[in-house]
């Protein structure tokens, strides 16, 4: 088995520290450890970080292969330090049965480039009319855990109510999509002065706003597992914030690109800024940037949503939603919470890692830097400064909102179960 020597990192931002890799698995963590026999990596004051985990990736494999496939898209992954991903449902076939999870699970496993944990569908095709089988998905060889019509709202209460009351039976979570649709109906845009001033229709806050509340309080009532994706808006943050101190059991994730980004962009027609849910305001951004540092807000995730060049290549109303990121997160997260001092590497391995896999039930992720520990670990040099040029993405999608942006940081080295899947910036 292969040794490896991480000498001089800083662990979770902390004092240099050598840690020593033995096949699999951490052997040791400490200062002036042994090199013998071991390759050496200088990672000279580089963050280590644990393989950072994203509860919502959109992989489009099986059915929208010109998107994305599981191999692109873990190589994707592997590049911006993740070792472990949950791929959301919204695959043509749905993942709505234990054979479709399975696929992807198997998928994952021949990458070879970092884990992945099919993402359940809620309901049959996502159309929201009949619970999927949700007990055959937590049984297969995919052992699904997490839920979700992402893509789609689970707007009837009635099957809201019997999907919690479902997984509850095996500690499973329904990650909901907060969009009440009538209220979006047309919608192009986050409304409010600048959706008035391009005559563009509305995506009104209430519309997220509204289903969180609702579902808090089903989770309450059931007793259950909520956890709410991409929350987006100050009046969000508010209602999960209320839910938490009144003991409900409910979570919460925001994007990079909500944490950066305001709907003033949109004011250049760029398709690259069209997201569902929408880019909202700069008074968003700082209440969801407050609600990361205390906690309100548990992770980041990236929603990471690969589109073919023809389906963003166009005019506003008929492109595509979503954006890539799993190769920028990290970098937009440095640059919005850590240079701002709102998190340290602590807070950020927390928020990027531990939390993520704690919420997925995902076992062998998520773990401290000590030794016994699996060695799925990312190496980040934050020193460096560069601009974002999508044509070195892995990912088969170039559909990112920062090109020709400077962001901060880069991952120099990823590890799955030991083995480098990222060597000097460069897949392995």
């Amino acid at each position: 088995m292969t040794k490896i020597l991480i000498r001089g990192a800083k662990v979770l931002g902390g004092e240099p520290q050598d840690v020593l890799i033995d096949g699999e698995t951490i052997a040791e963590v400490g200062t002036g450890l042994s090199a013998e026999g071991a390759q050496v990596i200088e990672a000279d004051g580089k963050i280590l970080l644990p393989g950072l985990v994203d509860l919502h990736t959109h992989l489009r494999e099986p059915g929208r292969e010109d998107s994305e496939t599981v191999l692109t898209g873990t190589r994707a992954a592997a590049s911006g330090g993740y070792t472990a991903v949950f791929a959301m449902a919204n695959t043509f076939p749905v993942a709505d049965t234990a054979g479709v999870v399975e696929q992807v699970w198997r998928l994952g496993k021949e990458s070879g480039y970092c884990d992945v944990q099919p993402i359940g569908a809620v309901t049959v095709g996502l159309e929201g009319k009949q619970l999927a089988e949700l007990g055959a998905m937590h049984d297969s060889a995919a052992g699904v855990t997490v839920f979700s019509d992402d893509g789609k709202c689970v707007d009837d209460a009635v099957i809201m109510r019997r999907a919690l009351e479902y997984v509850k039976a095996f500690g499973g979570v329904v990650a909901q999509h907060a969009q009440e649709p009538r209220l979006t109906e047309g919608a192009q845009m986050n409304e409010g002065v600048v959706s008035a001033e391009l005559g563009l229709g509305g995506w009104p806050a209430v519309a997220e706003e509204s289903v969180i509340a609702r579902d808090v309080l089903l989770a309450e009532h059931v007793g259950s597992r909520v956890h709410i994706c991409h929350l987006s808006t100050a009046g969000s943050v508010e209602i999960v914030r209320w839910a938490k101190s009144r003991g409900i059991d409910v979570t919460a994730e925001v994007t990079p690109h909500h944490l950066l980004l305001t709907d003033e962009l949109v004011r250049s027609y760029n398709p690259v800024y069209k997201v569902n849910p929408p880019l909202r305001t700069e008074r968003d951004v700082m209440a969801l940037r407050e609600a990361l540092a205390d906690g309100t807000i548990d992770i980041v995730a990236t929603d990471h949503a690969p589109h073919p060049h023809e389906d963003k290549d166009c005019e506003w109303a008929a492109a595509a939603m979503g954006m890539v990121g799993l190769e920028t997160a990290l970098s937009v997260v440095q640059d919005t919470m850590v240079e701002t001092g709102l998190l340290d590497w602590a807070g950020v391995a927390e928020r990027m890692s531990f939390k993520p896999a704690r919420i997925g039930s995902l076992s062998g992720h998520g773990r401290p830097i000590a030794a016994g520990e699996p060695a799925n670990l990312t190496l980040v040099d934050s020193a460096y400064r560069g601009v974002v040029d999508p044509a070195g993405f892995a990912s088969r999608s170039r559909n990112t909102p920062y090109e020709g942006r400077e962001l901060p940081g880069r991952v120099t080295h990823t590890f799955l179960r030991g083995r480098a899947t990222v060597v000097d910036g460069n897949l392995a």
